[in-house]
């Protein structure tokens, strides 16, 4: 059942769910992030070029598919002796165009511009080198991503994962990261 809590003090959504709202500002997404407070959950997304937003609140197993890829991103920079700052939650906005929560991301090549901020302003930060997106229960926005042009996007969907590297043109669908 599809419980959702919107007024002018809170922001729920049962585990599991996702709603998408059509037709809406900036000014909107905001609204709802203030309502939110400093709760991470429901994920809020919103996209200027398709005017929505979406919220969207997992199911505690969307947590183990998280920490899997997660753990081996880990892994595999320790193995390569690479040193990463890893962010989980975080809402990375670019104010008018989008603002997305990915599950988790890594700054990498671009972690020492970063180090010691407690938070990421993407008009002056970089975005993060590597995002990771689980749909267990919705489907990432890729297009939204774009806007943010986060160089790497992962994501798990019914057993696979995908890999996409932004160019030019937007994301393109990658065999290797």
């Amino acid at each position: 059942m599809l419980l959702i809590t919107l007024n002018e003090n809170t922001l729920s959504l049962s585990p599991g769910s996702q709603v998408i709202f059509p037709h809406q500002t900036w000014e909107d997404y905001e609204r709802l992030l203030s309502l939110r407070l400093q709760k991470t959950y429901p994920k809020l997304y919103f996209n200027r070029k398709t005017q929505e937003i979406r919220l969207m609140s997992p199911l505690p197993s969307h947590g183990k598919r998280i920490n899997l890829l997660s753990d081996l991103v880990k892994i595999i920079l320790r193995r390569q002796g690479k040193d990463w700052e890893c962010f989980d939650p975080i809402t990375l906005k670019m104010p008018g165009e989008a603002g997305l929560e990915p599950d988790t991301c890594f700054y990498i090549d671009n972690r020492q511009a970063i180090l010691g901020k407690e938070r990421i302003d993407l008009t002056v930060d970089p975005p993060p080198d590597l995002a990771i997106e689980v749909d267990f229960t919705s489907l990432t926005d890729v297009e939204a991503y774009q806007l943010l042009k986060i160089p790497e996007l992962w994501v798990y969907r019914r057993e696979e994962l995908k890999i996409y590297l932004f160019r030019e043109d937007g994301y393109q669908e990658s065999e290797n990261s």
